[in-house]
């Protein structure tokens, strides 16, 4: 397929911050984590497997992501809905949702305590064990994250990762299997939202569009179906030709 645009007809609209989060993040308030090349934004590696194309990224654009990325190499698309150019195989793609704050009944919870880096072991355990999504050595740096813990073992947690201006994700909300149906999702979900308002943001969310549990916890939460999305992947041609600097970060 040819590099299109990931905006199509649409591309002349006003666009809603929401609508390339991982952009407006990385130029906004997670300035500090960004590396970049060209237009392309990403993510420390360790950190989130976030990557931002801009919003109608041409054949510089992509260039710029194999380069970044490097010959051979899987990378995350989240959110894009264009085509993926000549030479690029999409190795994975799935419907996903993005839904946001209508109602939340946002409040803290006395059993919630914080969660830092001398947690990571247990919080990558539990992410190992639930599956709720990308977690890595380093996402616990992108926000508050709280658990629950029950004799001393977390058994459910749930953070902060993409922070659009006025906006921030609630994301790796997962229960240990043995303490499911306890509402401690609920309660994590409201605690974290508690958070972000305090300081003046709406919460919002990802979840995959066949993930019906999930989803229906959320609308019943008080979170309301903003868009369709996607969750994509595609891997880098073998063979790159390109002589442009190698990727900085921005700050």
């Amino acid at each position: 397929m040819s590099a299109a645009t990931g905006a199509g007809p649409e591309a002349s609209a006003a666009r809603h911050v929401l609508d390339n989060p991982a952009l407006a993040s990385l130029t906004g308030p997670h300035a500090h984590f960004a590396e970049r090349r060209g237009r392309v934004l990403r993510y420390p590696l360790d950190v989130s497997p976030w990557l931002a194309l801009p919003d109608d990224p041409d054949a510089d654009d992509w260039a710029d992501l194999a380069a970044l990325a490097g010959p051979g190499a899987e990378v995350p698309l989240s959110g894009y809905i264009g085509e993926v150019p000549d030479g690029w195989e999409v190795t994975f793609r799935a419907e996903g949702v993005q839904l946001v704050d209508d109602g939340l009944a946002a409040a803290p919870d006395p059993e919630a305590v914080r969660l830092g880096p001398r947690d990571v072991p247990e919080m990558l355990d539990l992410v190992r064990r639930t599956r709720p999504g990308p977690f890595l050595a380093r996402t616990v740096e992108l926000g508050t994250y709280l658990g629950i813990r029950r004799e001393g073992a977390l058994v459910a947690m749930a953070g902060e990762r993409l922070r659009p201006p006025g906006w921030t994700e609630i994301s790796a909300v997962c229960t240990d299997p043995a303490h499911r149906g306890e509402g401690l999702a609920g309660r994590l979900i409201r605690a974290v939202a508690h958070g972000v308002r305090e300081r003046g943001e709406t919460p919002f969310l990802h979840a995959s569009a066949r993930n019906t549990d999930a989803l229906r916890l959320y609308e019943a939460l008080g979170f309301r179906l903003r868009r369709g999305t996607a969750f994509l992947a595609a891997r880098v041609p073998e063979r790159i030709a390109d002589g442009r600097a190698a990727a900085v970060p921005v700050a």
